[in-house]
């Protein structure tokens, strides 16, 4: 007898906490605060749904979901708000790379010590 398994977890988004909570780190567009929940798919068919852990930040732009610690600031920051903003979300003005954790300008597609992408 053969068996055929199609499906898996997915995340999704449950509910919209804020909206233009932040940026996105990837692209840099505007990025919602989310809650985030599991769901379990057999055949493309919703079975289970649990809720997430955290709440989550949204692309708007990439549909990505990322943590809410990975979020830069809003884009209506600026200035003193800017600076303010990034010290309480424990941003710091330079990005580390994933790979080889070291400091990178915000500004860099990839990392000039490792080649990996950001």
């Amino acid at each position: 007898m053969f068996f055929f398994f199609v499906g898996g977890v997915e995340q999704q988004v449950a509910r919209v906490l804020k909206e233009g909570a932040g940026r996105c780190f990837a692209c840099g567009s505007q990025a919602d605060l989310v809650e985030v929940e599991k769901v379990l798919k057999l055949f493309f068919v919703p079975v289970w749904r649990w809720p997430g852990k955290d709440p989550a930040m949204r692309c708007e732009n990439c549909r990505s979901i990322f943590p809410s610690s990975f979020s830069l600031p809003p884009a209506g920051a600026t200035g003193e708000e800017s600076s303010a903003a990034a010290a309480s979300s424990g941003l710091s003005p330079l990005l580390k790379c994933y790979s080889c954790d070291r400091p990178v300008e915000r500004g860099f597609r990839f990392c000039p010590f490792c080649g990996t992408a950001l």
